[in-house]
């Protein structure tokens, strides 16, 4: 690997010094290189197996950026060297959190859910984790959700060997469930390993999903693993007042990444989508 790192900084006119290995997760390798011009957090993958999606990060990335809510690492460029695909981002060093670390949080969400538009969806698919997701436009919120959303990841699980019944029936109290609101920018998986702390203390997103989609999504994965105080919400709400019973469709929005999870993971989320599933029924 050391030789395609080194591949990589010439391919950028960069000198490198040296390098070492960060936590990256199933799917990527990740790399903090210092070169003579600084220091780089790198990103490599197999440009067979996950394609474009370092250029779908990139502009995710870059669509965050244009909120100017959270920090957000700048992309130098992406490509690849042989077999790698690769992103070259700036490297933010880390510090500890600001005492106003989670008030800023839900001010910042809050803005980043303001930039709206007047479709659901996005010009390109992407990725979540390493699994594609799918962002043809729609122009309401919940054919949005079940037909880029939850039908292709029921699709997979049926490939995989689960199995499902009733699920128009499910779609059709769904669509009666969802409200209907403006879209909003979602970072699109924002579980407590995608923040950072900035080295002044505040709040930095990093592998982003995104896409125009109902801004409860975010807040339904914030909720999922944890990790997240409840100040936040408050915080959010105050800046940016959520739909009557927003509370009680967590659950539903999180039926997505739990789907998500059962096709990377196998059959220890399935309890948790049929509970969902029971509940619609």
């Amino acid at each position: 690997m050391e030789n395609i790192l080194k591949k990589i900084a010439e391919q950028n006119n960069l000198e490198l010094i040296t390098t070492e290995a960060l936590f990256g997760g199933d799917i990527n390798k990740v790399y903090r290189i210092e070169t003579n011009a600084g220091s780089f957090v790198l990103k490599c993958n197999d440009v067979q197996k996950f394609p474009k999606m370092f250029k779908a990060e990139h502009k995710g990335l870059e669509l965050l950026r244009q909120t100017n809510s959270f920090i957000i690492p700048k992309v130098i460029t992406h490509n690849q060297v042989e077999n790698t695909a690769y992103l070259l981002m700036e490297y933010l060093p880390s510090g500890s959190k600001s005492d106003l670390f989670w008030i800023n949080f839900g001010e910042k969400l809050a803005r980043l859910h303001k930039t709206t538009s007047s479709t659901y969806g996005l010009d390109h698919d992407n990725y979540i984790g390493s699994l594609p997701q799918y962002n043809s436009k729609q122009t309401s919120v919940a054919e949005f959700y079940i037909l880029q959303r939850l039908e292709p990841q029921f699709r997979m699980a049926v490939d995989n060997g689960f199995s499902f019944s009733r699920l128009e029936t499910f779609y059709t109290i769904v669509s009666n469930e969802i409200p209907e609101e403006p879209s909003a920018l979602v970072h699109g998986d924002l579980w407590n390993g995608n923040y950072m702390v900035s080295s002044s203390g505040g709040p930095v997103l990093i592998d982003p999903a995104v896409a125009f989609a109902s801004r409860e999504m975010d807040l339904a994965m914030m909720q999922l693993f944890g990790g997240f105080p409840a100040e936040v919400f408050e915080v959010y709400n105050e800046n940016f007042p959520l739909e009557y019973d927003w509370q009680k469709r967590t659950n539903l929005w999180q039926l997505y990444y739990l789907l998500v999870h059962l096709n990377l993971f196998g059959e220890g989320y399935l309890s948790q989508v049929e509970s969902v599933l029971r509940k619609y029924k």
